[in-house]
């Protein structure tokens, strides 16, 4: 029970922290709007938006990395190759209804120390079709397209599969349209399913 009350008043802790902060820089933002005005802009965001940013917040508090909290990372199984990795993602991408647009081999470095990267490539995913619906939605969302799938390979031999959360873009707004949120939704289930099995060698 008492460990409980320990987890419990940590979250409300760092959830006053953040309220704090951002009331802070509310404040301390422009004169365009009145601080009532800035919270009710708050109150109109999608209601996983906060979660969302708290997530990200913790992330860097104990990382002091942002990417850390934008990344979903997979290790890849020591007897898949990368090769494998590369032939799962196209089979999975197809099976999501998405297509595999290119593979970019960064480089290779074949004298990597155990703890530096040896191998780079990375793998462009997209759905054509709700690209363009995205991208007449709003096109910023073009900087983020098409989505990206990275293998990294240490001196070492462990490898790893790098894609990005997509849980700020769906819910870090505006609650988005029924329609888009469906479709964004499609997106971020494939880039978590995909390299989770191609880390797993899976078709």
């Amino acid at each position: 029970m008492n460990i409980l009350k320990n987890i419990f008043a940590s979250i409300g802790v760092l959830a006053i922290i953040f309220t704090g902060i951002l009331y802070n820089k509310i404040g301390a933002l422009d004169a365009k709007y009145s601080i009532s005005e800035k919270l009710d802009k708050i109150d109109k965001l999608d209601p996983e938006a906060i979660p969302a940013y708290l997530d990200l917040f913790n992330t860097v508090l104990e990382t002091g990395d942002a990417s850390k909290g934008m990344i979903l990372k997979y290790k890849v199984l020591d007897d898949v190759s990368n090769e494998d990795v590369q032939e799962s993602i196209e089979a999975l991408s197809q099976e999501h209804n998405m297509i595999l647009t290119s593979v970019v081999k960064m480089f290779t470095k074949k004298d990597a120390k155990d703890t530096e990267v040896k191998h780079a490539r990375i793998f462009s995913v997209c759905s054509l079709s709700i690209a363009k619906k995205f991208l007449n939605y709003s096109p910023e969302f073009g900087g983020f397209m098409p989505c990206r799938i990275m293998l990294i390979e240490y001196g070492n031999g462990d490898r790893f599969l790098f894609s990005m959360d997509l849980k700020l873009m769906i819910h870090g707004g505006a609650p988005l349209p029924t329609e888009m949120f469906k479709l964004a939704s499609t997106v971020d289930k494939a880039m978590r399913d995909i390299p989770a099995r191609a880390a797993e060698g899976d078709f």
